[in-house]
């Protein structure tokens, strides 16, 4: 059984960044072919997924995040992670992690990912 776990702060300061971790246990973050993502949900609103990180460290980001976004990942530690820069309130959310299939993940069919953290609560307010 794969399981995804997201951490990290609650509150985050507007113009911060934004940092998660996302721990993985029960597969490796490098067994082909798979990718791992980040997805938020804002309040009231659908899910949006952020970018993603492939088996072979290859790393997708969505274009209107793009210029804020990285994510990468420690192997060691079965980790990967998220870094928003310049956070406003509009990126409160709750904020997953999932792992699909890569072309699942590439083609943005959150609804085919396989596995799925609970989802943390990010707010952003001063």
């Amino acid at each position: 059984q794969v399981q995804l776990q997201e951490s990290g702060p609650g509150l985050v300061k507007p113009s911060q960044m934004l940092s998660l971790t996302c721990t993985v246990s029960g597969d490796s973050i490098t067994t082909n072919y798979f990718g791992w993502s980040w997805i938020r949900q804002p309040p009231g609103k659908g899910l949006e997924w952020m970018g993603a990180i492939a088996y072979d460290g290859n790393t997708y980001y969505s274009p209107s995040l793009k210029n804020r976004t990285s994510i990468s990942r420690d192997t060691s530690k079965n980790q990967f992670f998220l870094q928003l820069s310049s956070v406003t309130p509009e990126d409160t959310a709750v904020y997953y992690c999932g792992r699909g299939p890569l072309e699942v993940v590439l083609y943005g069919r959150v609804d085919e990912y396989d596995y799925w953290g609970q989802g943390t609560q990010v707010t952003v307010s001063s």
